[in-house]
């Protein structure tokens, strides 16, 4: 990953993270083309419905800025399970054993690729999130459309 593409994954993630310290939970995209444009929204993390609309609008706004890259973050829950980890929507409701919150993102630069990561947090007592840095993660296999911005990496892609 280039610097470039670092840089709006710091930025995506710090803006999820944000907003979690404010108790909302959207799903944000940077575009980076001819400028750089911000969406966010927060009925991502409710329905599919929501999910397909956002990341479908994402990418006709992508096309239009004629964008290089992109960066897209959701916080969801992430289950630990032998070789292999699986994302769960956001809820507030306890987490259960294996259970990890998470802002997991999607990167994606025309000459570099696409990387997949997260930023795993707890909670303080008080509930208050403490956040680690976004790091890097391997799939053993490409995601479906249900990881997030996987759907819009598709749309952008899949005619190139």
């Amino acid at each position: 990953m280039n610097d470039a593409t670092w840089s709006l994954v710091t930025d995506v993630v710090d803006r999820v993270q944000q907003s979690i310290r404010m108790t909302d939970y959207p799903a944000i995209v940077i575009l980076d083309g001819d400028r750089r444009q911000i969406l966010s929204d927060y009925d991502y993390v409710q329905s599919e419905t929501a999910r397909t609309g956002f990341e479908n609008r994402a990418a006709e706004l992508a096309r239009t800025l004629h964008a290089r890259r992109f960066t897209f973050a959701v916080p969801q829950i992430i289950e630990t399970l032998p070789g292999s980890l699986e994302a769960h929507a956001f809820s507030v409701r306890p987490l259960r054993n294996g259970e990890q919150e998470s802002v997991v993102w999607t990167a994606y630069d025309a000459d570099d690729g696409v990387d997949y990561g997260w930023a795993p947090y707890t909670r303080r007592p008080d509930g208050q999130p403490v956040f680690d840095k976004p790091t890097t993660f391997h799939l053993p296999a490409r995601p479906t459309d249900t990881f997030p911005g996987v759907r819009l990496l598709r749309l952008l892609t899949d005619d190139e």
